[in-house]
């Protein structure tokens, strides 16, 4: 994506790749040099570095997340939301993936996704998982249909209707554990509401297949980099 920047300035930038995207860093690491029109160079270097310190922040959290739950046994992978900075969704996505999470839906076209105000809307889950199959019918369109629960009748409902996963919200522990055994691997199974990095295993030790972050693209912390001078016409990330 830097490099992007850097063409669409100016084509003439000449820039070298020292460390590919996914790559573990250590500090003092060199990203890339670019050599240029010291105009273009500092054109592009505000945007350029906002991009890769945000982009390699939520890279590092995703990792960071997703080998703790793989360090503690469980093979629960993390999902991320479509709660994203506006304009950057894409680039925030693809940083999850780079990490190793998962994108759990890009926008509202390639997966439904029945929330509480569907629910509610629609009187119940059966009307809700009803019409959104009745949608996908007439529309000629094949989307998985994953239905969100907050309690025991729902979760019952959701069972009977068979939607491709259920998204635990808000139980606790005990209460995910006992809802994995009820879905028996009938569905994929999804936890989700205020879960941390520090309160996440229990719900991976529960069984679920998935846990969704919200702080993953929403409030993420950008890995510290620089662009300095590294001549007359060129710069380096670091």
């Amino acid at each position: 994506v830097a490099k992007e920047v850097f063409r669409r300035r100016n084509p003439e930038m000449q820039v070298e790749v020292h460390i590919e995207d996914g790559t573990h860093v250590r500090p003092g690491d060199i990203v890339m040099s670019v050599r240029g029109k010291v105009r273009s160079l500092l054109q592009t270097e505000r945007l350029m570095l906002n991009i890769m310190q945000r982009m390699s922040g939520i890279a590092t959290m995703t990792h960071r997340y997703q080998q703790a739950l793989i360090d503690a046994g469980t093979k629960t992978r993390v999902l991320d939301t479509r709660k994203t900075t506006p304009g950057m969704r894409m680039l925030e996505k693809e940083a999850v993936r780079i990490g190793g999470g998962m994108n759990h839906r890009i926008g509202l076209f390639d997966m439904i996704l029945l929330k509480d105000n569907h629910i509610d809307f629609r009187g119940g889950v059966h009307n809700a998982i009803t019409m959104a199959r009745e949608y996908c019918r007439t529309k000629g369109k094949d989307l998985k249909i994953e239905c969100e629960v907050r309690n025991w009748k729902e979760l019952e409902e959701a069972l009977q209707e068979g939607p491709d996963r259920i998204m635990f919200d808000n139980f606790t522990p005990e209460e995910t554990e006992k809802a994995v055994r009820l879905v028996a691997g009938r569905c994929e199974t999804e936890s989700s509401g205020g879960i941390t990095f520090d309160t996440m295993i229990p719900y991976a030790k529960a069984g679920v297949d998935f846990i969704s972050f919200v702080a993953l693209t929403h409030s993420v912390k950008g890995l510290d980099m620089s662009f300095k001078a590294a001549g007359s016409d060129k710069l380096v990330i670091k």
